[in-house]
């Protein structure tokens, strides 16, 4: 018998290091050639990987959620017959709490964030066991078990409400009136359901990026955000136009056209479209409009990137929209749509809420949040001078903005120019 090796070899540039986020073989599995035995995590992309030899495993490199160097051991394999090269032969893996790499990464990815370790080689001691709590124990009324007088309709009554006859005071027997005080009392006999045992759930992954990142974001960026009305009548009006004719295009979303007015608006504020370098203090105004368009996954939030969106029109952005959407969903999502956005849109279609104060996404210095479209009676004008009120539909648009960058000021005059194209569409789908 000999042993094969398998080191975490380099699968992104620039990579020093991976999360193992899924194993699909254990220590005494059996793993065959070209058999994916591990999926492993750099920045946002998620890397299966698969085994070179035949054999059976008979050590890893770690748990779930901890970080392999590239280069570092990550599975051994026994392997039969003279098949395993000597120099490969594994030596004890290190301990994954102890081999740590000491780098600080800065990566551009939305969903991923600078990783500060320090290597040590203090073993790290074993985990104290915490017992389990007993459960509560159930009262039992003093009264329990005692015959409750009570005619069949209070019985029937109360056997519907769920509610113990001898919990329920009365003068020697319970009539509908004490059930209704005892139910008018107490909020009702029953809780609203049976508690659920605590469950404890390891963070890693795209979830521990998201976390990491959302945090470093507060944490470094002195966001301020701005909300203002827009009334979209006119402009859901257009969409509806739009989209009896479009034929076998997508059909247009809201998202489009508020794309097609945040870059017309753009090249007048140029510092919103913009990234910042934390550490050399320089901000990259972008001439083109990469857009991140946050999109929620069964696994967390990822923002695909719409490149050059300043370019596409109305159908193609929608068709570029429901591509990306679909790709972050599935996992099939290439890395270079997940990286390089100079602006981010996030937006929660109908559960928008009136207004969002959303996390700038680093190294970008704005966010923009369309909110939910409502129903209001407002005064408006006539071409007669006459103000008249009439049902209209209103929508908040938010921006968070980094106050090192964004002044103020400047966030409200884009907005407010964003505002004017909203409510004239002809604006908007003017070349």
């Amino acid at each position: 018998m000999a042993t094969f090796t398998f080191p975490m070899p380099d699968i992104g540039e620039g990579i020093t290091e991976a999360e193992i986020v899924a194993w699909h073989k254990q220590v005494g599995d059996r793993v065959s050639e070209d058999e994916e035995f591990v999926d492993m995590m750099t920045d946002k992309a998620t890397v299966p990987l698969e085994s070179p030899v035949t054999g059976t495993i008979v050590q890893i490199a770690g748990e779930v959620g901890d970080m392999v160097a590239i280069g570092s051991p990550l599975i051994v394999v026994e392997v039969e017959g003279e098949a395993a090269d000597e120099t490969a032969e594994a030596a004890e893996l290190p301990s994954p709490a102890a081999e740590v790499v000491a780098e600080r990464i800065e990566v551009e990815n939305p969903d991923a964030i600078d990783v500060e370790d320090a290597r040590r080689a203090d073993p790290v001691p074993a985990a104290i066991p915490v017992p389990t709590p007993a459960p509560a124990p159930t009262p039992t009324p003093a009264s329990a078990g005692a015959k409750v007088l009570a005619s069949p309709a209070v019985r029937a009554r109360a056997k519907d409400l769920g509610v113990d006859l001898a919990q329920v005071r009365g003068d020697g027997r319970v009539r509908h009136a004490d059930l209704d005080s005892f139910i008018a009392y107490s909020g009702g006999y029953s809780g609203a359901g049976q508690a659920r045992a605590d469950e404890s759930i390891k963070v890693i992954g795209l979830r521990k990026r998201i976390a990491e990142n959302m945090a470093a974001s507060k944490r470094q960026i002195p966001h301020f955000t701005y909300v203002e009305e827009c009334d979209v009548t006119a402009l859901e009006d257009t969409r509806a136009q739009l989209n009896q004719d479009r034929g076998d295009r997508p059909k247009l979303t809201m998202l489009p056209l508020l794309i097609t007015a945040i870059c017309k608006a753009l090249p007048g504020f140029p510092m919103i479209n913009a990234r910042y370098d934390d550490e050399a203090k320089v901000v990259t105004r972008h001439g083109a409009v990469h857009l991140g368009m946050a999109t929620m996954t069964d696994n967390g939030l990822m923002v695909p990137v719409i490149r050059d969106a300043q370019a596409k029109n109305l159908w193609q952005l929608a068709t570029e929209i429901g591509r990306l959407a679909e790709a972050a969903r599935s996992g099939s999502a290439k890395s270079e749509e997940l990286s390089g956005s100079s602006l981010t849109v996030t937006s929660l279609g109908p559960l928008g809420g009136i207004a969002t104060t959303p996390v700038i996404n680093r190294p970008e210095v704005a966010i923009i949040g369309p909110n939910r479209i409502v129903e209001r009676p407002m005064f408006v004008t006539g071409a007669d001078g006459v103000e008249r009120i009439e049902k209209r539909k209103l929508m908040n648009v938010s921006i968070s903005c980094d106050h090192r960058v964004v002044d103020g000021y400047d966030a409200a005059a884009f907005v407010q120019e964003v505002k004017k194209l909203i409510e004239a569409p002809a604006r908007i789908l003017a070349g």
